[in-house]
């Protein structure tokens, strides 16, 4: 159960990583504007926020990074760092779109109810 739980949360880790290229990167290129579904004026106006977006998102992964090197020792951080992946979905799903639910806070639920059953 262990390995399973930690393959969902290196997917979870990947897929921030995978976010904070969108946001910092490709916020205003093609895919990015595609991905979020903006204007090319909308994310020229927005970049500086996406790209902070970006940050957050890569400390996310690397916490969850983190935990993984750990192994058992790292339960508390994968725990803590699921916990948040979790409550920014909810939020960003309830605030921004509700696609963030089913992309962010699903995974990470998944991940955290996988960490707490091993």
């Amino acid at each position: 159960m262990t390995t399973i739980a930690n393959t969902a949360i290196a997917l979870v880790a990947l897929l921030h990583f995978g976010f904070l290229v969108l946001e910092m990167f490709l916020w205003t290129q093609p895919l990015g504007l595609r991905t979020f579904g903006t204007t090319p004026d909308f994310a020229r106006a927005s970049k500086a926020l996406a790209a902070n977006q970006g940050l957050y998102n890569g400390f996310v992964a690397t916490g969850l990074g983190w935990g993984l090197i750990l192994g058992d020792a790292g339960t508390a951080i994968k725990i803590f760092f699921l916990a948040c992946v979790v409550v920014a979905g909810v939020f960003g799903g309830f605030t921004a779109s509700r696609k963030i639910l089913w992309v962010q806070a699903l995974p990470g639920a998944m991940a955290l109810a996988l960490v707490l059953l091993a």
